[in-house]
This record gives C-alpha cells, structure tokens and sequence, in this order.
C-alpha cells in the first residue's frame, strides 16, 4: 500500500513539471531557473545529511553519483526546454519522452540482465499508446509548425539522457544511502545547468509572485520530493517497470492544464489516461516481487 501511495506521489509531482514549465515562460529563463531551482535543492539535500550524519560514498564512486544527477535531470531537463525553445511543439517533445520507458527496458537487458515478461512489454506498449491519444488533439493543432533537426536531436538527446540516467541509478551507486546520493547528484546537475547559463548568456528574471510560487515548488516538489521518489522507485524494481509510471505524467498534466490554464480536453484525452493507466497497472502488477532482478 505504501508503495502505490508513494508511486502516485511521484506521478502527480512529475506531471506538475509541464505546468511549471509553462508557468515560467514569462519570467525566466528557462536553464537559468533550472539552475536556480537545483542550487535550492543542493542546499537543502545538503542540510538534511548533514543532520542525519548520513555515511558518505567512497571517492571512486562520487563521480558516477554526480553523472547520474547530470543525465537524471540536467542534461535531460535542459534539453527538453531547449528543444522546445528551439521550435519543437511540446506534443511532439511528450511522444518522444514517452519512449523513454520502453527504450530503458530494451537497454536494461544487455546491461542489467533485466529482461521485462510479455506482460511487462503489454503494458509499455499500451502505456505509450495511451499518452499518444492525450497528445494527439495538441500534434493535430502543431502539424503545420516547422522545426529543425537540431530541436528534434536535442529531444532525442533529453529522452536518452534520461534512459542513461535511469539505468545508472541500478548500479553500484544503488548501494549508498540515498540522501548522500541526492546531495552529490543535485550537485552534478547545478555544475552543469551553471555552465551552460554562462554558455548561453541567459540572464532574463522577472521576478513576480508566479516566479516565486514556481521556483519554490520545483525545488521543494519537484526536485526534492518527485526525483528522490524517482530514485527511491528505480531502486526497488526492474528499471523498466519504475520507468513505466512516466506514461502517466502527459496525461495527468494535460488534466491539470485543463483546471489551471483552461486548456483542451476532449474524451480522445481521457481515453487515452485509461489506457495509460491500463498500461502502467500491467507493469507493476505484484510489485513486491520487483525485488527479484530479471523476473517478475
């Protein structure tokens, strides 16, 4: 019960992401928020070990905690928004995010030796299906948009950044307390949003209650609460069954967009949440035996 609790926590936490996203078009910058939004992050991450007097990882395995934080969400986060800045319509962006699952699952057998059941496969390919059809009225509506090979291999990139990620949190990094792991990882990530605001020169901040609302709840929410949960998740099961909860995040935006920024819902959408959910159901039916590598 705990852990289906604690996984729908994370669902709604990682779908508030697009709306944070486009709440934040107006004011900032989108990498100089990230980078922000992480600074706040590694601070209180920081505070909570040093509390909790929490045993730090080994020298030689600190560098692969802070590559996990750089795929997980710097390289990942930051390309999603340049890609979308770059003219990619975000429809197209949550479709190929939507891959990631099932692309983490193919990679997870040569290099976990985790290999998903028929049911497993069922239930990604549904997931994928699913977020397609909540997509699909916002495709339709960008079908005449242009966008350049750059903005989609920037895509590609976020969604292999976070596969990478994923799949390294299986490693030997999985054994350290997972709070060290946060402070190094969130490290990682404020390194390289860092450089690439020097990079890019952004400097655009307005600052404004919706600023504040939006930096405050992606740094306590979103970072803090919904990737610990993320990692916390990868940990307990097979990678392709935690990353299987994603499918779930487009459709419960889109539900949100709807009650915030009044956006398009139709019944193709809700359909769409069904089979998503459908989809999800199947990959995590009888969790506790995820604890077992390679077999559910």
């Amino acid at each position: 019960m705990m852990v289906l609790v604690l996984s729908g926590l994370f669902v709604f936490t990682w779908s508030s992401g697009f709306i944070v996203g486009k709440a934040i078009v107006p004011y900032a910058d989108p990498t100089l928020f990230l980078f922000v939004r992480v600074c706040i992050s590694a601070v209180i991450f920081g505070l909570v070990a040093w509390h909790a007097k929490v045993k730090w990882p080994a020298w030689s395995e600190v560098p692969k905690h802070v590559l996990a934080g750089i795929l997980l969400q710097g390289i990942y986060l930051s390309a999603t928004y340049w890609a979308i800045a770059d003219g990619l319509p975000p429809a197209v962006m949550a479709l190929m995010g939507s891959l990631q699952p099932i692309l983490t699952a193919v990679l997870a057998i040569p290099i976990l030796k985790e290999i998903p059941t028929g049911r497993i496969w069922f239930g990604l390919v549904m997931g994928l299906v699913g977020v397609f059809f909540v997509i699909q009225p916002a495709m339709d509506a960008s079908s005449g948009i242009t966008y350049t090979t750059t903005a989609l291999l920037t895509g590609l990139l976020a969604v292999l950044s976070i596969t990478f990620g994923t799949l390294l949190q299986k490693t030997s990094i999985a054994a350290a307390d997972i709070r060290a792991s946060a402070v190094l990882q969130n490290i990682g990530t404020m390194l390289f949003t860092g450089l690439f605001v020097w990079i890019r020169g952004e400097d655009r901040w307005i600052w404004s209650p919706e600023l504040w609302a939006s930096l405050l709840w992606a740094a306590i929410v979103l970072t803090c609460i919904g990737t610990l949960l993320l990692v916390w998740i990868i940990r307990r099961g097979q990678a392709a069954t935690a990353s299987s909860l994603i499918f779930l995040a487009p459709p419960l935006a889109a539900i949100e967009a709807y009650f915030m920024f009044g956006d398009r819902l139709d019944a193709v959408q809700l359909a769409g949440f069904v089979l998503a959910l459908v989809g999800v159901a199947a990959c995590n039916m009888r969790w506790p035996l995820l604890r077992r590598p390679g077999r559910l």
